[in-house]
């Protein structure tokens, strides 16, 4: 592969033909390259470009399969979810759980949450006591609205619900952390939360320079992607003789014990939490690939909250008591229903509209009941595989 004759700016700024033809030239046969690439465009040359925008260098599309899960019904509404994925048997397994579940009370929110964090990291060098004071006052003075971020956040729609300050020392010499809590209405708000932290640093910055002289220097100012602030809770149940209609070879109250089982494994073995959490993945990134959310923040601030013990356990749980079935999922999941990509992309409005335009909360609740249904069709699989 030899290098192309382009730096990245350069590169950057060609047109797509342009970037194609020097792609091409290291390929075994450039012209059927260009023409494979270009058979996956759009032919609807707006709607192309809209696409382009959201990313750098677009030369073509990579397309997936988009289905759709029939007759989830979360909270006694029922939902036909769009699902984007590559991976054969998702939107099967989700839509076979969904069936079932119907018939025995559906998906329940227990819990929910959507405060989102954000931090300012920062090495201080002078006085702990006088960092303590000087982001007493300032967080006062922010509240009073004498800065001009305070404004940007009534404009956007943004409360923050809380603020903290954190002696991070013990793990790295003179580092202290300033957090956030905030709560962002329709949008995620990663663009607009990291905006502010960015602003709110630099007036700390200079607050502290003020007071303090080159005690303070910022190291970044940046949102969090782990999120347990801002989580579903969510179960399904139905009586344990219910089960038996699952798998003709097992008794509900056999299937139970067994499913179970199999449950408590992901508390106990990292190997099988990891495979189980990814199992819950599949359907939750299919929804959000669909509905234009970042799939890989919430993979990361999901798998990241499943260390609760110091190792990965499975975010699912099971329990079987008083002739009662009962199995329920927590995550930590931050989402929005207005974004770039929602503006931009054809397909992730439809899918909202699909969903019947949900509020924020509601495709929380969504996701996370997809991401039950997903794991309870996939631990079923496995465990009626050899009967």
């Amino acid at each position: 592969m030899t290098k192309i004759d382009s730096d990245y700016e350069a590169f950057s700024i060609l047109s797509r033909e342009e970037k194609l033809s020097l792609i091409a030239q290291n390929q075994k046969n450039p012209d059927g390259f260009k023409q494979d690439m270009k058979a996956w465009r759009l032919s609807n040359d707006s709607l192309q470009k809209k696409l382009e925008q959201l990313s750098e260098n677009a030369i073509t599309n990579f397309h997936l399969p988009y289905g759709v899960a029939p007759n989830f019904l979360v909270d006694g509404n029922t939902y036909h979810i769009p699902m984007v994925t590559e991976e054969r048997g998702v939107v099967e397994a989700a839509s076979r759980a969904a069936a079932f579940w119907y018939d025995h009370g559906g998906f329940q929110t227990e819990g929910l949450a959507t405060a989102k964090r954000g931090y300012i990291h920062l090495i201080w060098s002078g006085n702990p006591s006088r960092l303590e004071s000087l982001y007493n006052s300032f967080m006062e003075a922010l509240k009073n609205k004498k800065y001009n971020i305070s404004k940007d956040l009534s404009d956007q729609g943004v409360k923050i619900s809380e603020t903290w300050l954190s002696d991070m020392t013990k793990e790295m010499d003179h580092y202290y952390l300033i957090g956030f809590s905030f709560e962002t209405g329709k949008e995620m708000g990663a663009g607009f939360i990291n905006a502010f932290l960015e602003k709110t640093a630099r007036e700390f910055k200079d607050t502290a320079e003020q007071q303090e002289p080159g005690k303070v220097e910022i190291l970044m100012a940046v949102l969090s992607n782990y999120t347990p602030g801002s989580y579903v809770t969510m179960k399904v149940e139905c009586p344990v003789d219910a089960l038996g209609v699952i798998h003709s070879s097992m008794k509900g109250s056999q299937f139970a014990e067994k499913f179970q089982k199999a449950v408590q494994v992901g508390k106990y073995s990292v190997s099988r939490a990891v495979t189980n959490n990814k199992g819950i993945m599949n359907g939750i990134d299919a929804v959000l690939m669909a509905t234009g959310n970042d799939f890989r923040a919430v993979e990361a601030g999901s798998h990241a909250y499943s260390i609760v013990k110091g190792k990965p356990e499975s975010l699912t749980d099971c329990q079987v008591s008083d002739g009662t079935f009962t199995f329920r999922i927590t995550i930590p999941i931050a989402l929005g229903i207005e974004s770039e990509v929602t503006r931009r992309h054809p397909l992730a409005s439809r899918s909202l509209e699909i969903l019947g335009h949900p509020s924020v909360k509601e495709l929380m609740k969504i996701a996370a009941a997809v991401g039950l249904a997903s794991n309870f069709g996939g631990i079923t699989s496995l465990i009626t595989a050899s009967c």
